[in-house]
């Protein structure tokens, strides 16, 4: 057995689940709803306040998909019961972040600023503290979304290796790399 497939998810209070006959999963919580299409090899059932999924062969497909649906059901019921997030924070000098609803403004070094529109389902703040680098922290319930999201600011401007500067998430470790040295005499 899939060492993570085999293992139940335990339903927090407050968390219910539904399987329809389409093998469709809805989960929904205090913070929201989350919905999920199951291949229909793999079986959902919920028993006794858990979530139990199981394969029906040992082939290598269905091994592999046991473990994916058993991660993804446990990263919905974790998002509508405690829900997730990601601080990302700008290093370099002039690298500012601001916000107006859903819309990101974000100031990195470009000879103009990058406006970015976030999803409905994200939460999104900013702040600058004094002395400190700015920080975007984002905040939702769908692990996949927040993640593609902070990828995608983080792309905007990727960490250089020599003096560190660009978007990276809070307590990144970056490799830094030695300049080069003055000419020989």
């Amino acid at each position: 057995m899939s060492r993570i497939g085999k293992k139940p998810i335990n339903l927090p209070a407050g968390v219910t689940v539904d399987v329809s006959a389409h093998n469709t999963v809805t989960v929904k919580g205090p913070k929201g709803t989350l919905t999920q299409d199951v291949n229909p090899d793999i079986t959902v059932a919920v028993e006794a306040n858990q979530i139990v999924v199981t394969r029906p062969t040992e082939s290598k497909r269905h091994k592999s998909l046991h473990g994916l649906y058993r991660s993804l059901l446990n990263n919905m019921v974790i998002g509508v019961s405690d829900g997730y997030k990601k601080e990302l924070e700008l290093v370099g000098v002039g690298y500012k972040a601001s916000n107006q609803g859903q819309i990101l403004e974000l100031a990195l070094g470009y000879s103009h600023n990058i406006f970015f529109a976030l999803p409905d389902s994200i939460s999104l703040k900013t702040e600058t503290p004094k002395g400190k680098n700015p920080l975007v922290t984002l905040e939702g319930i769908d692990k996949e979304l927040i993640g593609q999201v902070a990828a995608k600011i983080k792309s905007l401007r990727k960490v250089e290796p020599y003096k560190g500067k660009g978007v990276r998430f809070v307590g990144e470790i970056v490799r830094r790399k030695a300049g080069k040295t003055a000419g020989k005499k």
